[in-house]
């Protein structure tokens, strides 16, 4: 892709604790760029959206955002660059009701959100609908709709997505990946883990398959379905 690299994780070791459950691993997503990363249970793929986020210490490696070391600094640190981060669970807050769980998302702006509201409703009419009703009250899709919601809602240049259509029908699933496809459209970088893999790798512009903490295949999406490896380890034939 010719769009410049906006996330570039380099050479990322680290765990928690004496084990390392990264190795070497490196990442790198350009403006506008769906990535994804696939891998068997265990494959640290979790681990790997942590440690781009800042939430898992690094032993080596560095990650930059937009050319900027950001390394060492926390996800609150992050956030405020740029970075938005959906994780797989606990990701609303079910007692406060969609707008309100979407006003929390805008915690550290201090301009006019009401333009982006208005986006996150354009993007996803149901929650418009349901603006004044629990988010715990709503189903397993709409709750996912409204964690993506909440991170759109800091303006993040970098949506980071663990496992986005974890425990949603099939039909959910698809409608939640055209989304995606919407957001990347408006220029934000999107990594997101996931488990659909062969779903996942048929909208993403790079596709990395994680085995063990380390890379064992990278490529677009559409070479990675296409090789016979990948296809017979990972995606069932």
């Amino acid at each position: 892709m010719s769009a410049a690299t906006f996330l570039d994780a380099r050479g990322m070791t680290g765990g928690y604790g004496a084990a390392d459950i990264l190795h070497d691993l490196t990442m790198t997503v350009a403006q506008g760029e769906i990535a994804v990363i696939v891998g068997p249970n265990g494959a640290g793929k979790s681990t790997a959206m942590k440690a781009v986020f800042g939430m898992l210490p690094l032993r080596a490696g560095s990650v930059t955002l937009d050319g900027q070391d950001i390394t060492r600094l926390s996800p609150q640190e992050r956030v405020a660059r740029g970075m938005g981060f959906v994780p797989q669970v606990r990701n609303i807050f079910p007692s406060m009701t969609v707008q309100e769980n979407l006003e929390m998302g805008a915690f550290l702006r201090r301009d006019d959100i009401h333009a982006t509201m208005e986006q996150v409703y354009d993007l996803f009419p149901i929650l418009r609908d349901k603006r004044h009703q629990s988010a715990g009250e709503l189903s397993g899709g709409q709750r996912q709709q409204v964690a993506v919601g909440r991170a759109l809602m800091t303006k993040p240049r970098l949506l980071m997505l663990d496992e986005p259509t974890a425990g949603v029908s099939p039909i959910v699933m698809d409608e939640l990946f055209d989304r995606i496809i919407e957001v990347a459209r408006t220029g934000i970088s999107i990594l997101m883990v996931e488990q659909n893999a062969r779903q996942a790798l048929e909208i993403a512009d790079t596709g990395y398959v994680l085995v063990q903490g380390a890379n064992r295949y990278t490529d677009t999406g559409a070479a990675l379905l296409a090789d016979p490896e990948v296809r017979k380890s990972f995606l069932g034939g």
